[in-house]
């Protein structure tokens, strides 16, 4: 059963490999033998990740790039190929919510900016899921084989309270990748949803605890609607992630949607 999960023929990329949950997806692929581009703005931080995975005794290097930039991500592509050859499996890890677009408590839906509705939209579906899904996907599909992997979020299935516009542009991104499940089928290229559930980042750390680390009252609320009554840690997300990647182990899988939360979403009352 183990040969089912070997990437050792593959290359790997994973977009948003400096974050937190982006940074343990790329230390899962790594493990499982694929060669590992960690893609990002910030060459510090992708520094730290590529000395972990290569003292873990996997092999990887930092690209810069911003994923909302087409010519960025073509020179990204072309370079990682390079050096590593054909990409096979690309991961879409970036993404986030901005303050300005987070409705306070009691506040009113129609004053919400226009700006940081689009930033929002921007950050989550275009550079998150559409311009590396094109770059990277055609290389894909003109080989026919890969295996796209897109991070949306458990708030995209249940629009969460305050945090609309992230909720929405996450129902896009699910929306997205059973689109192009569909049209990329016949030329063998899977594509594929995580949906995390609540795992501190820095982007949400502010709304989940209070100064002193203890839960804040949102953050108690969603550890009480959670049947497994705590928070996922990033290498929660490593199982889903390799499966996914892997075609031994997931090769009829596409358009699907993996929802990793602990069972929030199952619960109703």
């Amino acid at each position: 059963m183990s040969g089912l999960f070997s990437l050792e023929n593959d290359v790997a990329v994973v977009i948003g490999g400096t974050g937190g949950l982006g940074g343990a997806m790329a230390d899962a692929l790594a493990g499982q033998g694929a060669k590992v581009a960690v893609v990002g703005r910030s060459a510090e931080r992708g520094a730290e990740r590529v000395a972990a995975i290569e003292k873990a005794g996997g092999v990887a290097f930092f690209q810069s790039a911003d994923a909302l930039e087409h010519a960025s991500l073509v020179a990204a592509r072309d370079q990682i190929e390079a050096q590593l050859g054909p990409v096979s499996i690309l991961v879409n890890a970036a993404g986030g919510n901005k303050p300005e677009a987070t409705l306070p408590p009691g506040s009113d839906f129609c004053k919400l900016p226009l700006d940081a509705w689009r930033e929002v939209f921007d950050l989550n579906l275009v550079g998150g899921v559409l311009l590396p899904s094109q770059v990277f996907g055609a290389k894909m599909v003109a080989r026919q084989r890969g295996s796209i992997i897109n991070i949306a979020s458990m708030s995209g299935m249940i629009p969460l309270s305050r945090v609309v516009a992230y909720s929405a542009a996450k129902a896009a991104v699910i929306n997205l990748t059973q689109f192009l499940a569909r049209e990329w089928a016949p030329f063998r290229v899977r594509v594929n949803a995580i949906s995390p559930g609540f795992f501190p980042a820095e982007q949400n750390r502010a709304l989940l605890f209070n100064a002193d680390g203890s839960l804040s009252a949102r953050g108690s609320q969603i550890i009480g609607h959670t049947p497994m009554a705590r928070f996922g840690a990033p290498k929660e997300l490593s199982g889903a992630v390799a499966w996914l990647a892997a075609e031994a182990a997931s090769s009829f899988v596409t358009g699907q949607n993996i929802v990793v939360d602990g069972g929030f979403s199952a619960t109703t009352i």
